[in-house]
């Protein structure tokens, strides 16, 4: 049988639109195996814009459990915001399919100037301990019944990806770059508590090769606030937004190896499985010179849990991890890791090629 290190070359144009999909929610995998029930359809989020009338409102949400029901949102946000809350937790390859074919030449549409004016919401979300378990080897934590704070992320990341493939969504899911990630976590979460999640997209703005957002996933246990992640996003356009322009100087030697890995290909399809993030730049040669890139890149998030894990025993209950994602890892590689103590509490950390030691990542925990 051929080596799963080469799963990602086998990969058609069809593959990357009909490939798996994933619920990460346990209470719909046990109502599945319980009863067979029709795939979730691909649903348009246009509708959750900011409404025309009060019966916009009403028709575009009620009667309909998946679609969710449409609320005010309870404090803090720009004003108008509405609060969504969903049955469930989409399956996250079923956005990505639709991603995918709206990139297509003819199938795209027009899309929104601003933000949408509305957040997304799921509350009762459960884990599976195989399913962390799994997430935990892939990413190299110890298996534990505390959460790895990257775990949240991947666990509310289907809400998050059902906002960013709505229609009116300003910056396209294909070909986005994740250029940041900032995790704060209050308090360790357990594996047995349940989790509410609301996320919503904020901070709109130009950059040199186009726009950049952010996009806030927060989780809850029982009303309070115990995780909060900010994942910014570069949207490429051809007209350049303006803004800040990234300073071009000399790059400074990369800092001692604390410790080498060696990223096959792999980890590439390994990561997408227990993730939900099935995006093909990072799963199939196709793919990835479809977008640019000569062959497949690490998830940007699988760098970052790996750099939390070998962390892990250095880490306290609450914390703030925050990372700028660099040049991409390609796949194969091999990465140089290197932490070292802060000034005051806490680490700073990075990645870089082993070889010619290009920047990956950088990073701090305070």
């Amino acid at each position: 049988m051929a080596s799963r290190d080469h799963e990602a070359d086998d990969l058609t144009l069809h593959d990357l639109i009909e490939g798996p999909t994933q619920d990460l929610t346990s209470a719909r995998a046990a109502a599945l195996a319980a009863q067979a029930t029709p795939a979730e359809p691909t649903q348009d989020l246009s509708a959750l814009a900011p409404p025309r009338s009060v019966d916009d409102e009403v028709d575009g949400t009620s009667g309909d459990p998946q679609r969710g029901q449409l609320l005010d949102r309870p404090g803090g946000g720009p004003a108008g915001r509405k609060r969504v809350e969903l049955g469930r937790l989409p399956a996250a390859g079923a956005l990505y399919r639709r991603a995918m074919l709206g990139a297509l030449p003819g199938t795209g549409r027009r899309r929104g100037r601003e933000l949408p004016a509305v957040e997304l919401g799921v509350a009762g979300v459960t884990v599976d301990r195989d399913h962390l378990a799994d997430y935990d080897r892939v990413c190299g934590f110890r298996l534990a019944d505390r959460l790895p704070a990257t775990y949240l992320h991947v666990l509310g990341f289907p809400l998050s990806l059902r906002l960013m493939t709505a229609a009116d969504f300003p910056i396209p899911l294909t070909g986005v770059v994740h250029v940041a990630n900032r995790i704060t976590v209050h308090r360790p979460v357990q594996v047995g508590e349940s989790v509410d999640f609301h996320t919503y997209a904020e901070n709109l703005r130009p950059h040199e090769r186009g726009r950049q957002l952010d996009v806030v996933l927060v989780g809850s246990v029982g009303g309070e606030e115990v995780w909060r992640g900010v994942s910014t996003y570069l949207g490429k356009e051809r007209a350049a937004g303006g803004g800040p322009r990234r300073d071009r100087g000399d790059r400074p030697a990369p800092p001692a190896a604390s410790a080498r890995w060696r990223v096959t290909p792999r980890v590439g399809t390994d990561y997408a499985r227990v993730s939900g993030d099935h995006n093909p730049i990072h799963t199939s040669k196709l793919g990835a010179r479809l977008f640019g890139f000569p062959r497949p890149i690490a998830h940007g998030m699988w760098s970052k849990a790996r750099c939390l894990a070998a962390l892990e025993n250095r880490l306290p209950d609450a914390y703030t991890v925050d990372v700028a994602f660099k040049l991409p890892v390609p796949l194969p590689s091999t990465v140089a890791f290197s932490a070292a103590a802060a000034d005051g509490p806490g680490w700073d950390f990075a990645l870089h090629g082993a070889r010619d030691g290009r920047p990956h990542l950088v990073g701090t925990v305070r």
